[in-house]
């Protein structure tokens, strides 16, 4: 089964950008990257950039609409994503728990619809 983690987290809850806090968080990061890889579960995974940096799109009477910013306002940001394959629900736990940013914000998982 096809699992996407969406890692969520309030802004400034994680290390400041380039303290030595920040850099073990990021290994954590690469750690687990490593490990999903190593096990066969990775399909692809990255860090976004800021909500600033967002755009949403919509189309209303056949008209494109943008807004700059997410869809929703919400305290909890989408920080990044996983997309792993795995056996079941337990095993994409198992792997959400990893994620360095569980321990103060929230991962999100969700079965992929799978077309045939």
């Amino acid at each position: 089964m096809q699992f996407i983690a969406l890692i969520y987290s309030t802004p400034g809850s994680e290390p400041p950008h380039g303290s030595p806090e920040f850099d073990a968080f990021m290994q954590g990061y690469f750690a687990l990257t490593a490990k999903l890889k190593a096990d066969g579960a990775y399909l692809a995974g990255e860090g976004l950039k800021p909500v600033q940096t967002a755009t949403s799109v919509r189309l209303r009477g056949g008209k494109v609409e943008t807004m700059d910013g997410p869809f929703a306002e919400t305290k909890e940001h989408l920080g990044g994503f996983y997309l792993f394959n795995v056996e079941n629900l337990e095993a994409a736990i198992a792997y959400a728990a990893m994620i360095p940013s569980v321990a103060w914000g929230t991962v999100e998982l969700r079965p992929v619809m799978e077309y045939n």
